[in-house]
């Protein structure tokens, strides 16, 4: 099972880190080896990889010619690598793609020998998504690849107003005291970031949250990370997930997830702007506004997100 761009984690796995595990599959593994490539973030690569890392589907793996992917800058298909079509199962996401999770539609796209078998067992699963979602998706995957908003596609539009909504987010994390990922030297896509528990956050917790029983938790004990989320949840306003559901059970208990915790930026401003003040609050008591936002400015293809201060520039 490969994910990328990952979730919680963020990382987007380059051309040739896919390549290594193609190889790997065919040197290796047994013939009869599927992968499930998870890309339900692709076209929210928000953070793509550096030119010599750079992604670029353009290729012919050997069956199927596999026309580059403009609208998905700094992804690689797995199934476009060399030999991997007829292993590899892509599924994609409609909830995701166009913020309609609640929609609950998706596709997969593979070899007729993989799909054959999905659609035998989707009846006693679904039986089929309502025919009102299938129509409205047709017509809007038509719709996403033109203009859309002074933008050369919807997919264009998605990619910087989620960069957008990142750094906000990352402003305030940093602020506030969470170690979080430095973007201009990792790529990054999804719209959640993990941020690693700074100590002035940590101690922040009451002591009494900590360590206690919770049969929800990963071996029913509310480690630091799960004792964070809830604290925030119960008494600061704020929703996070902890890491640790992430992991197996037996790396959560040896503490491998306590200093992370997952959080969303596909948000409102004002939500992302009132979570800041939050952080803020919670661990210096002051209630000035952390992030000094400055007035919005009208978004338009000629952009520049400044990463150092999420200021918008042209």
């Amino acid at each position: 099972i490969l994910n990328s761009p990952h979730n919680p984690s963020g990382k987007v796995f380059t051309r040739s880190e896919m390549t290594f595990i193609a190889e790997a599959i065919t040197e290796k593994a047994n013939p009869e080896c599927v992968v499930l490539s998870d890309e339900v973030y692709k076209y929210i690569v928000h953070a793509p990889p550096k030119s010599s890392e750079a992604n670029n589907d353009e290729s012919f793996n050997g069956d199927h010619e596999v026309c580059p992917a403009v609208s998905c800058q700094g992804h690689t298909h797995f199934a476009s690598l060399p030999g991997m079509f007829n292993r590899t199962i892509t599924i994609s996401s409609a909830g995701k793609t166009f913020s309609a999770t609640g929609w609950q539609v998706g596709w997969c796209v593979g070899p007729e020998h993989l799909i054959a078998p999905i659609h035998q067992l989707l009846p006693y699963v679904q039986f089929c998504a309502s025919t009102v979602i299938q129509e409205a998706l047709a017509r809007t995957l038509k719709k996403a690849d033109e203009p859309y908003e002074g933008y050369s596609s919807y997919y264009e539009y998605l990619k910087v107003t989620y960069t957008k909504k990142r750094d906000l987010l990352h402003n305030a994390l940093s602020s506030a005291g969470f170690g979080v990922t430095d973007y201009s030297r990792t790529p990054g896509g999804g719209f959640f970031i993990f941020a690693r528990i700074g100590k002035n956050i940590a101690e922040a917790i009451p002591k009494d949250r900590v360590g206690v029983c919770n049969n929800a938790a990963p071996g029913g004990v509310a480690r630091l990370d799960w004792a964070l989320c809830q604290w925030m949840a119960e008494e600061i306003g704020v929703l996070c997930i902890p890491s640790s559901p992430f992991f197996s059970d037996e790396r959560a208990i040896e503490g491998a997830s306590d200093e992370f915790i997952r959080i969303a930026f596909c948000k409102t401003d004002e939500t992302i702007r009132s979570a800041a003040e939050a952080f803020h609050l919670m661990t210096t008591g002051d209630e000035t506004d952390p992030l000094d936002i400055k007035e919005e400015t009208e978004l338009d293809p000629e952009l520049e997100l400044v990463n150092e201060d999420a200021e918008i520039k042209k």
